[in-house]
């Protein structure tokens, strides 16, 4: 597994949520589009943990940091971080997580702990190969993918 996340194991958390938007800045910059602050803010509430976050539960605290807190500007936030590969929504949850390896476009497979919430993005190009093979042989088209694997991270276990 290549680029793994570690939020199953302790770890520096400010150093993610700190990476995470420099990165985001980097990209954006790159790719000509623009970072805005609530875009900026959203990204930041969602690396505040490594716990999936619905759109709802961003609004109370966009609306406390003075921004316009309506459904749409979240929705759109969030649909501007997942075209630019920055979050991966998980859709059995409807929620969203920052991605590890946002420069890279990929498949999102995740852990998710079915006690504490916790999610882990793992990066698998033999699970990728597995699944291409088999749409390939079933002359099957694929046009997204997730993968989402349910049970007890180390610490709930």
């Amino acid at each position: 597994m290549s680029g793994q996340d570690s939020s199953f194991q302790p770890h520096d958390h400010q150093h993610c949520i700190h990476s995470a938007l420099a990165t985001a800045k980097r990209l954006c910059l790159q790719r000509g589009v623009r970072f805005t602050p609530v875009r900026e803010r959203v990204l930041e509430l969602i690396w505040q943990s490594h716990k999936p976050l619905g759109a709802y539960e961003l609004l109370p605290q966009l609306a406390q940091d003075g921004y316009n807190s309506a459904p749409p500007t979240v929705y759109r936030a969030l649909d501007f971080l997942q075209e630019q590969g920055l979050v991966h929504r998980i859709a059995s949850l409807n929620a969203f997580i920052g991605c590890t390896s946002p420069a890279h476009r990929h498949t999102g497979y995740f852990f998710l702990c079915s006690q504490c919430g916790a999610a882990l993005e793992i990066n698998c190009d033999a699970i990728d190969t597995a699944i291409h093979s088999q749409a390939s042989e079933q002359g099957f088209q694929i046009q997204h993918q997730t993968l989402e694997v349910v049970g007890l991270c180390p610490a709930c276990q």
